[in-house]
This record gives C-alpha cells, sequence and structure tokens, in this order.
C-alpha cells in the first residue's frame, strides 16, 4: 500500500477531516503508521492477523488509560468495515516525543536517567497492577506459549542456522522448561513488546512522555516486559530499573530467558510474515 491508498481510505470513511500533510512509516513489523497533519497517529495492519490485535488494543486502551502514570494511545478514529489489511485502520492523537534509543539514553546524565527509570518502573508496575478480571481477555499460559515457540524454532529456524547454535538453543530451553521457572507464576497485564521503539521520550527536558503500541499486550508473565528494557537498554540501566521493581530478584532468572529468545521470535516473525529484513535481524547471528 502506498501513501495516497491509506490517505483515501482514511478520507472514505472521515470525509469531514481535513488532511494538509501526511507521512508514512512502514518499519514496524506489524502495522503502518500515517502521521497526518503532524497531530494524528494512523495504524494499519500489515497482515491478517493482526487486524485482531488492533481490535483488541483498541479496546484495552480505553480500559487501561486511567490506570497507568504515563500517556497512552487513546483511540478516536476507526475502521473494521472491511477486515482486510489496508482498509482497517486506528487512529488518536499523537503524543510528542521520539523512540528512547539505547544510544540517547546513554548520553543522559545520571540524574536524568534515574528520573526516567522511575517513570518507567512505575508504569510498569501500575500496568502490572491493573485488575485482569475487568478486562475480558484470554490468559495465557507462558509454559505453552515458550513450548509452542520452541516447536516453532526447532521446526522452522534450526534449518538455517549453524550445528552449534542449534544446540546453544535447545540447551536453553530443554533446562528452562524442565526447571519448573514457570509454574505458579502471577500472570499480569503486559505490554508484550516494551522497548525502544515503543517508549517516547524528549531529550530536552529529559523525560518520558508516553508508551505506545499495545497489540501484543494480554494476561502473561510480566518478566517479559522487563525483558524489553534489559534487551533495548543494557544490564547498566536494567539494574537500575530492578532495584526499583518489587521483589524483582525473584524473576531475574525469567527476564535472561525472555531475553535469549527475542532474535529468534524477530527472525520467526519474518519467516512467517514475508519480511526479509526481520528474518536477517533476527537469525544473523545464529547462522
Amino acid at each position: 500500500m502506498q501513501l495516497k491508498d491509506y490517505v483515501n481510505r482514511i478520507q472514505q470513511v472521515y470525509p469531514d477531516l481535513t488532511i494538509n500533510k501526511a507521512e508514512l512509516n512502514t518499519i514496524g513489523q506489524n502495522n503502518d503508521v500515517l502521521i497526518v497533519n503532524r497531530e494524528l497517529v494512523f495504524k494499519f495492519p500489515k497482515y491478517q492477523a493482526g487486524i485482531i490485535d488492533l481490535q483488541k488494543e483498541s479496546q484495552l486502551l480505553n480500559q487501561i488509560k486511567g490506570y497507568v502514570s504515563l500517556a497512552v494511545p487513546s483511540p478516536e478514529y476507526e475502521s473494521y468495515e472491511v477486515l482486510k489489511p489496508g482498509h482497517v485502520f486506528n487512529g488518536y492523537s499523537l503524543i510528542q516525543g521520539t523512540p528512547l534509543w539505547s544510544k540517547e539514553l546513554n548520553k543522559a546524565d545520571s540524574q536524568s536517567q534515574k528520573m526516567i527509570s522511575d517513570q518507567l518502573i512505575q508504569f510498569l508496575i501500575d500496568l502490572h497492577s491493573i485488575p485482569t478480571g475487568e478486562l475480558h481477555l484470554g490468559t495465557q499460559d507462558p509454559y505453552t506459549d515458550m513450548l509452542n515457540l520452541y516447536r516453532k524454532i526447532k521446526e522452522k529456524l534450526y534449518p538455517f542456522m549453524r550445528t552449534e547454535a542449534q544446540s546453544e538453543t535447545s540447551r536453553m530451553f530443554d533446562k528452562f522448561l524442565s526447571g519448573g521457572k514457570l509454574s505458579n507464576i502471577k500472570l499480569a497485564l503486559i505490554h508484550g513488546d516494551f522497548g525502544s521503539s515503543n517508549i517516547l521520550w524528549n531529550s530536552e527536558p529529559k523525560r518520558v512522555t508516553g508508551i505506545i503500541d499495545f497489540g501484543g499486550s494480554g494476561i502473561g508473565d510480566l518478566a517479559y516486559d522487563l525483558a524489553g528494557l534489559l534487551s533495548s537498554f543494557g544490564e547498566r540501566f536494567f539494574n537500575q530499573c530492578m532495584s526499583q521493581y518489587p521483589d524483582g530478584e525473584k524473576i531475574v532468572e525469567r527476564i535472561n530467558f525472555y531475553r535469549g529468545t527475542f532474535a529468534l521470535q524477530e527472525a520467526l516473525h519474518g519467516l512467517e510474515n514475508n519480511d526479509p529484513q526481520a528474518f536477517d535481524n533476527g537469525i544473523s547471528r545464529y547462522r
């Protein structure tokens, strides 16, 4: 889909919305994003499976915005009449800020980094504390999810991986899944992709302005969100964050395991959704 196709679709549904300027961003894994008039964000799922995620996301965002300490998208526009990529979208007011990339965070002084870690951990504490019974979401089983992921990795990715990388991956999954690490854990509402690209900030003042992209949210293992912090920002900042998260030391092993799966999940996504760049990014270190 081209920029003009998305603009036309929005104006078909909302003919009274004046579009003076539109910018298209296609780098996201699951959605193409259109910035309209520098004040509105429209998300269009790239794949059929993403349509359900977008519907779920819109409903969830309306439920959680009163619970969390940072801004989250508040959908004002939507179209679900034709359930096909290129037709389905939602739209919300732009949250000011840019992605919090690791290199930018590292430039910040220690006081600013402490403030940012405070903001991120408070947001996760808020999110993970939301009563899940009110959300009408299906509960995930982290053990089954990881078992299924392991099966897919062996079936679909091992043919592209060097023998040593296959063995390392098998040891990681076998050790973790056989150790009962996912038994009797507390489940919570999780963001599901809590990394640099979905954390917005202003460089002056150095503060987080909002959290975006809740398409992967659900009821799951809260350690998964903290693994996103570790993967995005490294050990030092992660340890600063974890010093503030209640009983954080008890979930570090799960966090490290999840982080070890992220690249393979990206490769799997690329393979299953015909996204060569995502596949190459994820599989490169395993070849």
